[in-house]
């Protein structure tokens, strides 16, 4: 498999429901790793790949997935060329892992929210749900979708801090109508927080993922 990943298995036999969740610009593998046991009571196996652009931010280097610069559009050809590389690793991963293919969810924060975008505009009936976590829809989908029957059944749950610098919330809000006009139904919920993942988020990314994937927990 081309990129590093990171990995949490639930306890008990596979195949599970599965999330794969992108981190955002200038971090790794691991960044999202550590709210697995959280999410849906760590019912999820969790798939955290690595971007494969090197971003130079101090004494160790983070990743991104695509080169960015503030105040610019990323090239169109460079973000499609990761796009295919990032589907091309969801195919080797569920060949590998303990995937329920009925039951993968895409997830991702920040510059991973957009990868997130971009996979489950393209590629709508692969996924049970979609996540955005502080991050911004990319204009130039809504003309990539083709499949938008799969796109309007597709469960989606957006997540913004109030206080987010990095990416503010009018885009957060922007990228909800934009989805709307899509028919994609949304779950939208914000938080008194910065570009983060909030303790709120994660119950309710739960809740989220337990009603529209997971199902309830059945009782003897």
């Amino acid at each position: 498999m081309k990129l590093v990943h990171a990995t949490w298995e639930p306890a008990g036999a596979g195949p599970y429901p599965t999330i794969f969740a992108m981190h955002g610009w200038g971090s790794n593998a691991m960044d999202l790793q550590g709210l697995a046991p959280f999410v849906a009571d760590g019912r999820f196996l969790v798939i955290c790949p690595q971007g494969s652009f090197e971003v130079e931010i101090g004494a160790i280097n983070g990743y991104g997935w695509y080169q960015m610069r503030p105040g610019t559009q990323p090239d169109p050809e460079k973000v499609d060329a990761a796009v295919d590389e990032l589907r091309e690793f969801l195919d080797q991963a569920c060949a590998r892992y303990p995937v329920d293919p009925s039951k993968i969810v895409v997830a991702g924060f920040s510059q991973g929210g957009m990868m997130a975008y971009s996979l489950a505009m393209r590629w709508p009936e692969r996924f049970a749900a979609l996540v955005g976590i502080a991050t911004a829809f990319p204009e130039r989908l809504t003309s990539l979708v083709t499949n938008h029957e799969a796109v309007q059944r597709l469960p989606t749950m957006v997540q913004h801090g109030r206080a987010d610098q990095a990416i503010d919330m009018a885009r957060a809000r922007k990228s909800v109508e934009a989805l709307r006009e899509l028919k994609v139904p949304v779950t939208f919920r914000e938080y008194d927080c910065g570009h983060e993942v909030a303790a709120d988020g994660v119950r309710d990314l739960s809740a989220f993922l337990i009603d529209k994937v997971a199902g309830p927990v059945k009782r003897p």
